[in-house]
């Protein structure tokens, strides 16, 4: 039996923030940190915050259609965390597209935990190009709604 690797595993109610407070990138990736350090798995939301920034500095996380994915690989990650915010005025996040950013999840993974991570970033990615997925995302009115979004086209 094939062991699928579902984005909600790694997710939960409380790593989700419907209206982001954010007016710039860096306020943005400040904001996602301190709401990923809810998690038991993350150790330090300051680590992962320099972390994130670092992963900025090699190039935009903002892949377009209004989405970014930040992430981090760091040992203040006991294991893979997602967090996932919505700006409902947009960021700009230097975007290939030059849009602003709407959706994020935001990833902090443990240094050693790269197929997991991989796997899991590739499947967001593939959900994304879905512009009707994007839509039921930003009209999402709960935390529930959101992992039962994501559930939900997971399962197709």
């Amino acid at each position: 039996m094939l062991n699928i690797v579902k984005i909600t595993d790694y997710m939960s109610e409380n790593l989700i923030e419907l209206n982001l407070k954010s007016k710039n990138k860096e306020e943005a990736l400040k904001e996602l940190s301190q709401l990923i350090e809810k998690s038991s798995k993350i150790t330090s939301k300051e680590v992962v915050y320099k972390a994130l920034l670092e992963r900025e500095g090699l190039g935009s996380t903002g892949i377009g259609k209004e989405v970014a994915i930040p992430h981090a690989k760091t040992d203040a990650a006991e294991g893979l965390t997602i967090a996932f915010g919505i700006s409902r005025d947009g960021i700009d996040f230097k975007s290939m597209d030059k849009n602003k950013v709407k959706i994020f999840f935001v990833f902090a993974s443990p240094l050693k935990d790269s197929q997991i991570y991989l796997k899991v970033l590739a499947r967001i990615s593939r959900l994304i190009r879905d512009e009707k997925f994007r839509e039921k995302l930003l009209h999402c009115k709960s935390s529930i709604e959101v992992i039962e979004c994501i559930n939900t086209e997971e399962a197709l």
